[in-house]
């Protein structure tokens, strides 16, 4: 067997930095020792003595684990353990001009999947408020209508919907999958509507079953779920 092959099968290693390992350290202190938002860690002296390294390779670690959102410094405390804001990462990278083409497919099927989901919560917190404004944005629709009314629209419509679950990260997530639409508008050849249009979901949320309303949005989205298919 040539050497070049054994290469490939073997795979290479890769050999970790101290700052690496201490930061992995920590990630397990933290979970073994059952710490919460708020609670103090302790010195970088204390914790370099205790892991046998230098200060600067644990304030890289920590520098490390602030970047991720999951220390903080507060005054007069010193370093703690922060709530992490799971989706800033996301957002900062979330930009359709350095993202691939598949990658953006990944993203739009998601939201599919995400979308066909929203029924249980919005059957729960739906209100009559909230129905009839989606109906007034429904009835302003354009059918057929491409371009930016086209995708003003889709965000107004979906937008009402993921804000009606009462899900903080589903709403904001819904705002950082925006750029997508636009995704959507180049790569689709024409525009399709679903046998179920926005007005009719809008209707079914005031006078269907819940159900109803998710075999409703199958129907809305199958354009998309079928051009996956192919």
């Amino acid at each position: 067997m040539a050497s070049d092959e054994l290469k490939m099968d073997l795979g290479r290693i890769v050999q970790q930095t101290m700052p690496d390992i201490v930061e992995l350290r920590l990630r397990e202190y933290l979970k073994e020792k059952s710490f919460r938002p708020g609670d103090p860690l302790p010195k970088e002296i204390d914790l370099a003595e205790s892991l046998g390294v230098s200060r600067n390779v644990v304030r890289e670690a920590l520098s490390r684990l602030r970047m991720l959102g999951m220390v903080e410094t507060r005054k007069r405390r010193g370093m703690v353990l922060a709530r992490p804001d799971i989706l800033s990462s996301f957002e900062r990278v979330l930009d359709p001009s350095i993202i691939g083409e598949t990658t953006l497919k990944d993203i739009f099927e998601l939201r599919l999947v995400l979308e066909m989901g929203l029924a249980e919560l919005i059957y729960a917190r739906k209100t009559k408020a909230d129905v009839e404004e989606l109906k007034a944005i429904a009835l302003k629709q354009m059918d057929g209508k491409k371009g930016s009314f086209r995708v003003k629209n889709e965000i107004e419509f979906h937008g009402k919907l993921y804000e009606m679950s009462g899900n903080d990260t589903l709403k904001r997530f819904q705002n950082m999958l925006l750029p997508i639409f636009d995704y959507v508008i180049k790569t689709e050849p024409k525009f399709i509507s679903g046998k179920v249009s926005h007005l009719d979901l809008a209707e079914l949320l005031a006078k269907g079953s819940k159900e109803e309303f998710r075999q409703g949005m199958y129907e809305h989205l199958k354009p998309h779920f079928d051009r996956l298919k192919k």
